[in-house]
């Protein structure tokens, strides 16, 4: 009996229409576009505008794109893990919807919650259900409506983040394809330095709450940049490492969109040269849960068979990790 690995056998995606430029946001907060780009990278961001569409809105469709792409059946789906900063609402899972609306009628869901590395760590999630062989199909969305959680009134945050979703399906593979290896971490440190103050079981909302902004994002810009830069690039070099891989060996770094310095120190940690390195940061900022899938769909017709990828995120809380998949399909 050969040994089953999990490996990404298709990918799907959905951004929002509306483009939030640097150069609108220069008549919204006290910025311009060269001090954005020169510290992020991001030009632009999309957000999705229309009132009563949330999160779960961009997942279906990004959903749809893959099982139109690969051409499925969505009742084969076992298993939908939704990986999200910004559910729905709260207690009812965002997941379950998105199974139910994209007709996976015999799978069961469940949302996944770790801040930016939340796809990151929704890929171990879906290879080990594949791995033990009791599952054949895992569709694992990543998908945030950061739009909903930020004050465009703190230029610290609103450069930063953008609305949109990705997805990929996870099968069994024969040929030794898929997830290789993974190293991820968490540290609470990361608590107080990147989070929302409001809303959960310590600080219900309140009107105190909602007069005092705190139901957005809040971030310490510098620390968390400090933690990344450094969690981000160890986690990918000791994952190099642990696989005895050179920078040869390396045919592509699936970095989180945060920043375009941080993906740059992952990259030089890494010995890795520019043109190995996937970027769409500045077409859509930090998409939270939706960065990893959105690189992938961007750049599905660069990826060969046999391609060996390197994916690193970062997350408030702190989460953070890497994670070494050998590519399985040739785009048609």
């Amino acid at each position: 009996m050969t040994t089953i690995t999990a490996a990404i056998t298709a990918v799907g995606a959905y951004v929002p229409d509306f483009v939030l430029s640097n150069q609108v946001l220069e008549t919204m907060v006290d910025t311009n576009d060269e001090w954005i780009t020169t510290r992020t990278g991001i030009k632009e961001r999309r957000l999705l505008k229309e009132k009563g569409k949330g999160t779960s809105y961009m997942a279906i469709k990004a959903a749809q794109d893959l099982i139109a792409k690969a051409n499925i059946n969505p009742a084969e789906i076992d298993l939908v893990i939704m990986a999200t900063t910004t559910p729905d609402m709260p207690v009812a899972s965002t997941g379950v919807f998105v199974a139910t609306q994209i007709g996976a009628v015999n799978a069961f869901a469940y949302d996944l919650q770790a801040a930016c590395s939340s796809f990151l760590y929704g890929m171990s999630n879906a290879a080990a259900y594949v791995q033990s062989g009791r599952y054949k199909k895992v569709l694992l969305i990543g998908a945030d409506k950061m739009s909903s959680i930020i004050d465009y009134t703190d230029r610290a945050t609103c450069i930063i983040f953008g609305d949109g979703a990705g997805a990929v399906l996870f099968e069994p593979n024969h040929e030794g394809l898929g997830l290789q290896d993974e190293f991820l971490r968490s540290d609470g440190i990361g608590r107080e330095y990147l989070k929302i103050d409001a809303g959960g079981s310590i600080l219900p909302p309140s009107i105190e709450t909602i007069e005092n902004r705190q139901h957005f994002v809040f971030q310490d810009g510098k620390t968390v940049f400090k933690y990344a830069v450094s969690g981000m690039a160890d986690v990918s070099e000791k994952i190099m490492e642990r696989n005895n891989l050179t920078k040869e060996d390396v045919n592509w770094l699936v970095a989180h969109q945060a920043n375009k310095r941080i993906i740059d120190a992952t990259a030089n940690r890494m010995g890795l040269d520019e043109d190995k390195v996937l970027v769409n940061i500045q077409k859509y900022g930090n998409t939270t849960s939706a960065t990893l899938p959105l690189l992938l769909s961007d750049f599905e017709n660069k990826l060969k068979k046999g391609d060996n990828l390197i994916f690193a995120a970062f997350g408030g809380g702190f989460t953070w990790g890497s994670i070494y998949l050998k590519w399985a399909y040739n785009k048609q």
